[in-house]
């Protein structure tokens, strides 16, 4: 069982895909998490950021591992964790910019379709479901108000030690947005036969009850 979450950034797909893993005994993958961390040592490193070839040349030689946290998931670059420092304001700046690149994209989406090679996942990201892994067997599109998503990203950062300021976390969510679903390698889009659940009015849990119902029915299904 593969169930695929995408959406745009701070729509709360991690929180909900954690979740729904735990419960329907499944392994969480932060696609995310992984551009995060080529990003983050794309800037320790001094990479040029518009630079495809450099910075794919950089995603395929890194060694990148991922394991269960809380809240976030951790994440380790070639030995080093780098929870916290994937998360700064600085990756998450830079972080669609390094997501663009074809390279990059070759490099991360070859990782997480290794990862998810055997065993029953739960995924999340911008094109999982489209490109990832296509054929997963749940599909779902998470989507929220920029507004809301902007204010659920300041908690995370205020959690995390952050300091910011809400407008600046909405100006970089919208342009978040734009980048993502206007870039020419897959871009963020939905998937045709995924389920569009927004999640402005609901909260984490109720989005996880609405995604364990389309499992169920999927697992009726078969």
């Amino acid at each position: 069982m593969i169930v695929a979450i995408d959406g745009p950034a701070a729509a709360g797909k991690s929180t909900v895909a954690r979740q729904v893993a735990v419960r329907i005994g499944a392994t969480y993958l932060d696609s995310g998490a992984i551009y995060r961390a080529v990003t983050w040592a794309a800037l320790a490193r001094g990479v040029d950021l518009d630079d495809p070839r450099a910075c794919g040349d950089l995603a395929e030689t890194l060694e990148i591992r991922l394991a269960p946290g809380d809240p976030h998931v951790l994440v380790s670059v070639d030995g080093r964790e780098v929870t916290r420092e994937v998360r700064a304001s600085d990756v998450s700046e830079a972080v669609s910019r390094v997501a663009a690149h074809t390279p990059v994209r070759r490099a991360v989406t070859e990782l997480s379709r290794k990862m998810m090679a055997r065993g029953d996942w739960v995924c999340d990201g911008r094109d999982v479901g489209t490109v990832i892994v296509p054929n997963a067997d749940v599909k779902v599109f998470l989507t929220a108000d920029p507004a809301r998503r902007a204010e659920r990203r300041l908690r995370d950062l205020e959690a995390s030690g952050h300091d910011h300021d809400l407008q600046r976390v909405l100006d970089d969510i919208v342009r978040r947005d734009h980048l993502d679903s206007t870039r020419a390698d897959s871009p963020l889009t939905r998937a045709a036969d995924a389920v569009v659940v927004d999640s402005s009015t609901r909260d984490a849990d109720e989005v996880v009850e609405v995604i364990l119902e389309l499992v169920r029915t999927r697992v009726e299904a078969v």
